[in-house]
């Protein structure tokens, strides 16, 4: 495939893949080619390569597994898709900074209600952190997320003012299964003041599980002023 310099090498891959998935040349458990063989194929980097196969795996057409690789997903079943970005790559497409405060990054333990959403017993170690992500300066999302330690035991060594929770996770414990749920909300006090906004400023909530193999990898709830972001999404057979 001949390189298109105004493309960004990662979007290249993704195209190529997705054309051979298109053309039914790819069948559903498919080996896709590994990110060795792309870096050799594009002559880019495995940076380049995990990021085109990460959001491919994102957006639902490929599984990635430790062990059995890169495959083409099981596609006869349509569904609602929300594709999980990280946020740094969002705000930077954008020509914008991000940047990372954290408020809270440890270990606890599980409470009953939080066990059972992670799939673990009552009072086994789980990962906390809270994090403010903004724009120019200016906050857009406040996230309080619960991480496995079984899914990603190097969590908490991560500088996240460097690396999003959610690179961590798309790279550590690659994303098999996710679920979400949408809903307008006001912010919790803790919220309110972290972002930066009143109490009774309307809010975007997003709660989101994630699975990664055998495991619940973490739980999430992401919270958005509504006046200073948008989600949006796109399903194309």
């Amino acid at each position: 495939m001949a390189k298109d310099e105004a493309v960004p090498a990662y979007e290249q891959v993704k195209t190529w893949v997705r054309q051979h998935i298109a053309s039914g040349e790819w069948r559903p458990g498919d080996a896709v080619p590994s990110e060795a063989a792309l870096m050799e194929q594009f002559a880019i980097s495995r940076m380049t390569a995990n990021r085109a196969l990460r959001e491919l795996a994102a957006e639902g057409l490929v599984t990635r597994q430790q062990g059995s690789g890169t495959r083409v997903a099981q596609l006869h079943r349509i569904s609602s898709r929300l594709v999980i970005r990280d946020i740094h790559e969002e705000v930077a497409e954008r020509g914008h900074v991000h940047t990372t405060r954290v408020l809270l990054a440890e270990e606890e333990r599980a409470t009953p209600e939080l066990a059972q959403a992670l799939g673990l017993r009552k009072g086994a170690r789980v990962f906390h952190t809270v994090l403010v992500h903004a724009e120019n300066g200016v906050p857009i999302q406040h996230e309080d997320r619960y991480v496995n330690p079984a899914a990603a035991p190097d969590y908490l060594n991560t500088d996240f003012t460097r690396v999003s929770p959610t690179l961590h996770l798309l790279e550590h414990a690659p994303l098999t299964e996710a679920s979400y749920c949408i809903e307008a909300c006001l912010p919790t006090a803790e919220e309110a003041r972290e972002l930066g906004i009143r109490r009774s400023e309307p809010c975007l909530s997003m709660k989101r599980r994630t699975v990664s193999g055998a495991h619940v990898a973490s739980v999430a709830r992401l919270v958005y002023p509504g006046t200073r972001y948008s989600i949006a999404g796109q399903f194309q057979a």
